[in-house]
């Protein structure tokens, strides 16, 4: 599975800069609002769902090399969030759909 997929199948909006995501392979998904509990079991890789959007989630993706943070909840990501991430390199994708919609679908498409 690729980042285009989850992108394409959840219907996802692209906050950063595109990419060619369909080069970007998720090793799995981690969810949380506590950064403190993302630090600690997130692994390399992983997608991260959260309804988090403030500047801070950036950096602690950044500090565990994540694929991408998907903001459920139709939470309003500031600009100044959005250009650390595309200075970073995160991928930033949003959706208005509950955190736990989102980490059903992410399931059911194979994502551990």
């Amino acid at each position: 599975m690729t980042l285009q997929d989850v992108i394409d199948q959840l219907q996802l909006k692209v906050l950063t800069q595109p990419t060619d995501f369909s080069r970007v392979a998720p090793t799995g998904g981690y969810t949380s609002d506590l950064l403190s509990c993302v630090m600690a079991g997130a692994k390399k890789g992983a997608v991260w769902i959260t309804l988090q959007a403030h500047l801070n989630v950036v950096a602690v993706a950044a500090l565990l090399e994540m694929s991408a943070i998907i903001i459920t909840e139709d939470a309003q990501v500031d600009p100044a969030t959005i250009a650390k991430a595309n200075e970073e390199g995160i991928t930033l994708l949003a959706t208005d759909k509950p955190t736990f919609e989102v980490v059903g679908r992410l399931w059911e498409m194979g994502l551990r």
